[in-house]
């Protein structure tokens, strides 16, 4: 299946680092091959990147390893297609509109029988679950609480049930960003660490390459970074619950 990566910080913060080993993943060290994609959020606005060439030979993915694009706010997606053909359209992440906010959207999983009933404006454009998950939970939102968005406590509450609802089809890995929050669910495999002060090394499981974040960093900065596998070898990563929906904000789990 897929794979899934994603960053909330509370300062903005390139992700050229951690892309780098999970971009060769996307055809080298690992199968994902059926297309990529990111997202930044920059203010009220979205630099989004998707191809449906392997990450490791895309010179669109090349361009995010050389470019550091600085974000609060990351999701990004390897893909192996389980349902859906490869093609741009059905590549991750996905991006729609809901109370006047971009919206940004990637699962890793494959969800049998999921045919729920659209009747509102969210519609997949291409023919992968996840899109169609993605479309049924702004759909579930925007029926819930209107045109306004809620506080973050009754936000993270309605997630809960719904990201439940749709695990029960089957895997349902998935990150989900506003650009003020990351929201992530899992099913059955996803990590994460935080990174703030005092920094050390890291070094790369699937690059050799290593950076030492005390010579890049402030003392005030913090970032979280979540993904489906660990991606460096030298650091402890916490491994979300069965079932479990982190939210983080400013760098750090909720």
């Amino acid at each position: 299946m897929c794979q899934l990566l994603g960053m909330n910080c509370n300062v903005p913060t390139d992700i050229v680092f951690s892309f780098t080993g999970f971009a060769t993943r996307g055809g080298q060290t690992d199968h994902h091959s059926d297309g990529w994609g990111i997202a930044f959020f920059e203010g009220a606005g979205v630099r989004h990147f998707v191809d449906y060439q392997a990450a490791v030979a895309s010179p669109v993915a090349e361009l995010i390893r050389r470019c550091p694009i600085k974000s609060k706010n990351v999701i990004a997606h390897i893909r192996k297609a389980t349902q859906g053909q490869v093609a741009l359209q059905n590549c991750h992440p996905f991006v729609r509109e809901l109370w006047g906010r971009y919206w940004v959207f990637a699962h890793n999983g494959d969800l049998k029988e999921f045919a729920p009933r659209l009747n509102g404006p969210f519609r997949p454009v291409g023919n992968t679950d996840s899109e169609l998950a993605f479309c049924y939970l702004l759909q579930q939102l925007r029926h819930r609480f209107g045109d306004t968005r809620p506080d973050s406590a009754e936000l993270t509450a309605a997630l809960q049930e719904l990201t439940s609802e749709i695990a029960s089809f089957g895997t349902f890995n998935m990150m989900l960003s506003d650009g003020s929050a990351l929201f992530a669910h899992c099913s059955t495999n996803l990590y994460y660490i935080v990174r703030q002060f005092p920094f050390a090394e890291a070094r790369l499981s699937d690059e050799d390459l290593s950076v030492d974040f005390s010579q890049v960093t402030t003392p005030q900065d913090r970032v979280a970074v979540i993904v489906t596998e660990p991606l460096t070898t030298n650091e402890v990563w916490t491994k979300f619950g069965e079932g479990e929906l982190k939210v983080f904000v400013e760098g750090a789990p909720m």
